[in-house]
């Protein structure tokens, strides 16, 4: 069964919406050159081809305010930690289950959440809790309540609904997602898990999603934090202005992410 789960990780988890080739979380010390650590988070050091991905990926997404947007710090979400390497392992479990129930096709992608420091430091601690859904109940425009992560290829949209705190800096986490079989959820709804056993998650739009909704049933065993993004990014008053065109799908990293995905963990 490992080998199974580890096969199928490989060839459908690592994707980054683009087509991008991408594994998120691998604790060797290879996968980090040039990094130091930090309780549970390794910090990547300038010219990690990690850090350089997803630097790229963010900035591709901020539209016409990238110049002006900072990349301060990404940090790895380590595997070190007997909980956090209990967590990926379930997982790939998970991500199993999920592609023998939709014929072989796990759906797993990468996104943005968006949230104050202390909250993106709690879910790395902690997970996702009540609190964190509760954040859409009464928001009448909502598309479902549940855990809402923006794609990666949108980082603008998560960037405007991110904090800044109090030196200026803004932080946005960037998870694995295992998203099944979507299905539309209209706005102002306040469905809250699948209307359906077919379904597994929900989206804004089927054909060009610009939210994820992973039912709070599901947000701590599909949903993998992975990385802490810290940035400045003056041109972002307050929260929630969304722009017109955030998303960038003419992006393509095929090559680096072929490249950093021969660094995958495999953990027995």
């Amino acid at each position: 069964m490992a080998a199974q789960v580890e096969i199928e990780d490989q060839a459908s988890v690592t994707e980054l919406d683009n087509g991008e080739t991408f594994d998120p979380l691998s604790d060797d010390a290879d996968s980090s050159t040039g990094s130091s650590s930090t309780d549970s988070m390794i910090l990547l050091g300038e010219g990690n081809q990690e850090r350089d991905v997803i630097t790229t990926c963010l900035l591709s997404g901020m539209g016409t305010i990238a110049s002006d947007t900072t990349i301060v710090a990404v940090r790895k979400n380590s595997t070190e930690g007997i909980t956090t390497r209990a967590k990926y392992l379930a997982f790939r479990i998970f991500t199993e289950a999920m592609a023998r129930k939709n014929g072989g096709d796990p759906n797993v992608k990468y996104g943005w959440y968006a949230g104050s420091r202390e909250e993106i430091e709690s879910v790395i601690s902690y997970g996702f809790s009540n609190r964190e859904v509760g954040k859409f109940e009464n928001d009448a425009g909502s598309h479902g309540i549940g855990i809402h992560i923006v794609p990666s290829k949108c980082s603008r949209f998560a960037a405007s609904a991110s904090e800044p705190d109090e030196e200026g800096l803004r932080h946005l986490l960037l998870c694995r997602l295992i998203l099944g079989k979507p299905e539309k959820i209209v706005s102002g709804s306040k469905q809250s898990y699948p209307s359906s056993t077919e379904f597994d998650s929900g989206v804004y739009d089927l054909q060009n999603p610009t939210k994820y909704v992973v039912w709070s049933s599901h947000m701590n065993s599909h949903i993998l934090p992975s990385y802490i993004v810290s940035f400045r990014s003056p041109s972002l008053r307050g929260r929630g202005g969304f722009p017109a065109r955030p998303c960038s799908p003419w992006v393509s990293f095929a090559s680096l992410m072929s490249t950093l995905s021969k660094s995958m963990d495999h953990i027995s």
